[in-house]
């Protein structure tokens, strides 16, 4: 197994970590949380970048690195959700969620198709998953009890995270609505 490979699996071991250091009954467990939420995140970068690197890419890495990605952000903004119970935020949670689902699938079928490259990852894209990290790890990171400007700009990262998502997602539908809409596919 690649060194690339590992770093992915050691991303998706560590939601299960992320849960359990959350709930911690400790004032320092926020901080925790988002220490190991930005270690997945570096492991994010830090898997594709060894996988170019080394030459080491893989089928299994193609499939897992995305979903590892996924996982890990549904889980930290489902544990978000549980401490900021506010309307606004769960439907930017949801908005995140939802649109990783669609545009999950909506690659997966393109790629049965072959026409993956005209839903890749857009630079776009990068910028959204950064604000979202960027949010993600804030919001984790604070208690916003004590510490209210950091909810500020974790809400602030976390709307622009959902706006660039919805942005993005109309972005990789337009590019495969030529194909959505012809008839010469089998469902």
């Amino acid at each position: 197994m690649t060194l690339a490979n590992q770093l992915t699996l050691l991303r998706v071991a560590l939601i299960p970590v992320l849960v359990l250091v959350f709930y911690l009954p400790y004032k320092w467990s926020y901080i925790a949380s988002a220490v190991i939420f930005a270690a997945a995140a570096a492991t994010d970068w830090l898997d594709g970048y060894l996988a170019r690197k080394l030459n080491q890419s893989t089928a299994f890495g193609a499939f897992l690195d995305p979903v590892a990605d996924k996982l890990m952000v549904a889980t930290a903004l489902v544990l978000l959700v549980g401490l900021h119970q506010n309307a606004w935020f769960t439907i930017a949670a949801a908005v995140i969620i939802c649109r990783e689902i669609a545009v999950s699938g909506l690659r997966e079928w393109m790629a049965e198709l072959g026409q993956r490259s005209s839903v890749a990852v857009s630079y776009v894209g990068k910028i959204k998953t950064t604000a979202q990290m960027a949010a993600i790890i804030v919001l984790l990171a604070f208690d916003v009890r004590e510490f209210p400007v950091m909810e500020s700009l974790g809400y602030l990262l976390l709307y622009v995270a959902a706006a660039l998502t919805l942005w993005t997602m109309v972005m990789y539908l337009r590019a495969a609505w030529p194909v959505l809409m012809s008839d010469n596919h089998k469902t």
